[in-house]
């Protein structure tokens, strides 16, 4: 709207039961479309003849796409003029699929980005319209990168829009030859292998959080990690989830292929998130305990 184009109808889903009395909570651009006057839709799906009759009544030139999570049926696709714009937080055909900003921190990637493209009926493989890339902090975690991609993605569909409205923007497909495709995350994937390096075990803390968060055992209890770092280099031969020691910077703790993992902050079940240190002094932490 800031960008002069005439928003004809959003389209997001119906309101969800959340919260622990399940009150129904209506997705946040709902309340962005009240206050701004626009016309609203939530359908249960959208390849419905009412849907597709309302869409087609309003003959939109495009359709921008951002964050639905839902497959759109091809005879909705057809609709607008230009085709359905969707922004994507990856550069593809890099992560195509339900978690491209979690899976390039996982891979350890130093720069990551947004792409607009054209929908079609596979999963994030239309034809690329415009990219914009962004490094990624070493110590970012996924809620920092995403709050940054989410601004420059803003900007990307803007400048999408009026390319394609000029004619200076073209669609170019993607080599699917290069492609990868990510996996729905699943609470399991937190559980902590610390047979696996402190630099992966690294990434995994900073990609899973929020969800489904990193997470270990310590004295029979679950304890969530959420900072943890590479540390140095400690000779020894101790086992994955040997507690090598403690200090004010956090629990130094034996990772896979011999190096060490530096737990930096944690939360007992039921309890406040707490700095390791503060957790060390509470639990009395000692070297030579285990982390399963």
């Amino acid at each position: 709207m800031e960008a002069g184009h005439e928003v004809l109808l959003v389209v997001t889903r119906p309101d969800q039961p959340a919260g622990r009395h399940m009150h129904m909570a209506a997705p946040p651009v709902v309340d962005v479309t009240r206050r701004l006057g626009l016309s609203l839709a939530q359908p249960e799906k959208l390849g419905v003849d009412e849907f597709v009759s309302r869409l087609r009544a309003l003959a939109p030139e495009v359709a921008v796409v951002v964050a639905f999570g839902r497959m759109i049926s091809p005879r909705v696709l057809r609709v607008p003029r230009l085709g359905f714009v969707n922004l994507h937080p990856s550069l593809l055909p890099r992560y195509r699929g339900p978690s491209p900003i979690e899976s390039a921190i996982l891979a350890g990637d130093a720069v990551t980005g947004v792409t607009t493209m054209l929908l079609d009926e596979g999963m994030d493989t239309g034809p690329i319209l415009l990219q914009r890339e962004t490094r990624i902090n070493p110590r970012e975690h996924s809620p920092e990168v995403e709050a940054r991609l989410a601004h420059l993605g803003a900007h990307l569909v803007v400048e999408t829009l009026a390319g394609l409205a000029s004619g200076t923007v073209i669609a170019t497909p993607q080599d699917n030859s290069t492609a990868t495709v990510t996996v729905k995350l699943e609470r399991r994937m937190g559980r902590v292998d610390w047979q696996l390096t402190a630099q992966e075990l690294s990434n995994r803390c900073r990609a899973f959080d929020p969800w489904p968060g990193v997470f270990t055992s310590f004295r029979g209890g679950r304890l969530k990690i959420h900072g943890l770092e590479v540390g140095e280099s400690i000779l020894g031969d101790e086992a994955p989830g040997t507690v090598l020691g403690v200090s004010p910077a956090g629990i130094a703790v034996r990772a896979g292929k011999g190096t060490v993992a530096v737990v930096t902050e944690v939360q007992r079940e039921g309890k406040r998130r707490m700095p390791a240190d503060a957790f060390i002094i509470g639990e009395r932490v000692a070297p030579g305990e285990h982390i399963h």
